[in-house]
């Protein structure tokens, strides 16, 4: 029985073309199976995807066990999300990862969650995963958390604009009343 922490072999997010648009493949070297040379060359990866993605192209499902590894996924518009993990591994676990990290992503993109917005949102959705899974190991499976953390903070809206329209108003505010005080006197 695996008792490791480390539940995730990979993250993929592909679009429906079969194209890759994220991917993450985790080797820790802490993890049991860490030496295992199963999916490091570049080559070995995109073939695995493209299998992958023949078999789970379709939308209905949400979990699959493909060329011994057990992939949970699920489909958002154009997008295909999977977690990839052993098949000895919990898939309610991974399930409740994809589920938080899919759930942050569509917070943080306003629900366009679309091929475009994820690329145009990179830097949005590569935070959001790492605070998800770390080094193959689910960290956080709370979706409202994981968006607040990655979420950029909201600009303030009080800052003062000095532009020239705004020095014209401060030198007559500041001529009437020296003409004011002048007049006093």
């Amino acid at each position: 029985m695996n008792l490791s922490l480390y539940t995730v072999s990979a993250f993929l997010i592909i679009d429906t073309d079969g194209h890759r648009v994220l991917a993450k493949y985790y080797h820790p070297k802490g993890h049991p199976n860490g030496d295992s040379k199963k999916l490091t060359t570049l080559k070995e990866q995109r073939a695995f995807e493209k299998g992958l993605f023949q078999k789970t192209k379709k939308a209905g499902g949400d979990i699959i066990l493909y060329d011994s590894h057990l992939a949970v996924y699920k489909h958002s518009l154009d997008l295909i999300f999977y977690i990839i993990g052993d098949p000895a591994e919990n898939e309610l676990m991974l399930y409740a990862a994809l589920v938080a990290f899919s759930d942050a992503v569509h917070m943080l993109l306003r629900n366009q969650v679309e091929k475009r917005g994820v690329l145009e949102n990179l830097d949005l959705v590569l935070l959001c995963l790492d605070e998800t899974i770390d080094d193959g190991i689910i960290v956080e499976t709370d979706s409202t958390s994981i968006a607040s953390r990655v979420s950029r903070p909201k600009a303030d809206t009080t800052d003062i604009v000095i532009n020239e329209q705004t020095l014209l108003s401060a030198y007559q505010t500041v001529k009437e009343k020296m003409q004011q005080r002048i007049g006093q006197l």
